[in-house]
């Protein structure tokens, strides 16, 4: 990692860090979200992928927490999961 790279973050590479996208419900969100994912990380550890509805039903949050090994991986996930229809806010 350069180091302005590393100046632009306080995280340090390798770490777990879990990522968190949220929609309207539908069936399809928590594959879309674990595809955009896999995109950009090579393994998704079982039990790394969990969801919860909204109180009324509306919007599920779907969180996957990866081995994240650098900021532009982390910047790449984070803008194709914007960048989808489905998704709508993204933490």
């Amino acid at each position: 990692m350069s180091e302005q790279e590393q100046q632009d973050t306080l995280l340090e590479f390798p770490c777990d860090f879990a990522i968190k996208a949220m929609g309207e419900s539908s069936e399809e969100l928590d594959s879309i979200v674990v595809e955009i994912v896999r995109r950009h990380v090579d393994d998704i550890a079982e039990g790394a992928v969990s969801q919860k509805q909204s109180s009324g039903g509306k919007f599920t949050s779907v969180t996957v927490t990866i081995r994240a090994t650098s900021k532009p991986q982390l910047d790449a996930i984070y803008q194709d999961l914007s960048d989808h229809d489905a998704i709508k806010y993204v933490l």
